[in-house]
């Protein structure tokens, strides 16, 4: 377990937005790369980013889409990318080294939740491919632009809980179980933080991740309204009624705070949660990180996983 996940006092919360994370940060002459950077947390990301003078390169698969939802941020360029298939990942990644731009910061903020089974690749489940998998493959392709002093963020979500690694069925065909298997590629994101910041903390480059918070974005597009209503999101005339739930830009706070703000320099491989570290999870109450998704040694063992799949490793030998 990591023992560095204590609250640093932050001064921010559960409701602090995007923008006033970033007030009176200049982020002038920064780029970034925002993936799903179009559309929920990820086109709120590129708002705030862009806002405070970054330049913010968008993956997206989608781009005609992708670019009638960033109309009018300046700053902004989109490209083509599907986590889902590294032949994408691939043709991104390169495109945008040969550019010969550095990447100051890297947020891995696309993703899906609790899809119908669906198969990706080399018959992998979609959830932990496109979540997990695309966003190993795109760091470690990026990694000669990432410059010195970068931070990367994957956002994963207080939904690791539901699941560990299975590393007796980590593709699920066995039997598949959608709350499971994304339980298993949030905790996946996590690990991959802890990991990636171990091998890039010589260089300056650190890794968070982070929990959002719960909000209402194109996330939920597989979920009936049946179920939502069940879970006490919403009520039968579709109105939101947990008052737990935050707004887009509450929800994208935490994420922009683990990738711009000084109070985290010299520390990284943290879980990250309303705008401050969060702390080690306890049974029976909630928030925090579960410590399977914290252990540095399931962190090494998933990279490992990771990179014999995907066939790419920045850091081999």
């Amino acid at each position: 377990m990591n023992d560095k996940q204590v609250p640093i006092g932050s001064g921010f919360g559960a409701h602090t937005t995007a923008d006033e994370v970033l007030a009176g940060l200049d982020l002038s002459g920064k780029r970034a790369i925002v993936t799903g950077g179009h559309s929920g947390l990820g086109l709120e990301t590129t708002r705030a980013l862009a806002g405070a003078g970054a330049k913010v390169t968008i993956g997206a698969r989608n781009i005609e889409v992708a670019r009638s939802a960033v109309a009018g941020i300046d700053g902004v360029e989109i490209d083509r990318l599907d986590l889902s298939d590294l032949e994408s990942v691939r043709v991104f990644a390169e495109r945008f080294v040969a550019s010969g731009r550095g990447i100051d910061i890297l947020i891995n903020s696309a993703g899906i939740m609790a899809c119908p089974e669906t198969r990706v690749g080399n018959g992998w489940e979609a959830q932990f491919a496109t979540n997990h998998l695309g966003h190993f493959a795109l760091v470690n392709r990026l990694w000669p632009a990432i410059s010195r002093g970068a931070r990367i963020v994957s956002v994963s979500s207080g939904g690791h809980g539901n699941s560990a690694i299975r590393w007796e069925d980590v593709q699920f065909e066995t039997g598949y179980d959608k709350w499971r298997a994304y339980g298993q590629s949030k905790t996946a994101n996590a690990l991959f933080a802890v990991h990636l910041d171990r091998l890039g903390c010589d260089t300056g480059i650190r890794a968070f991740s982070l929990h959002p918070g719960n909000i209402f974005t194109p996330l939920q597009r597989y979920l009936a309204k049946e179920e939502m209503v069940s879970a006490g999101w919403i009520d039968e005339a579709g109105n939101p009624i947990d008052p737990t739930f935050k707004t887009p830009s509450q929800g994208a706070a935490t994420q922009v705070w683990a990738a711009t703000s000084p109070q985290l320099d010299g520390m990284g491989g943290l879980y990250c949660e309303d705008c401050d570290i969060a702390i080690c999870a306890t049974d029976g109450e909630p928030g925090g990180v579960s410590g399977h998704a914290a252990d540095p040694e399931e962190a090494a063992r998933l990279w490992i996983l990771s990179a014999r799949l995907t066939g790419i490793d920045a850091f081999a030998a």
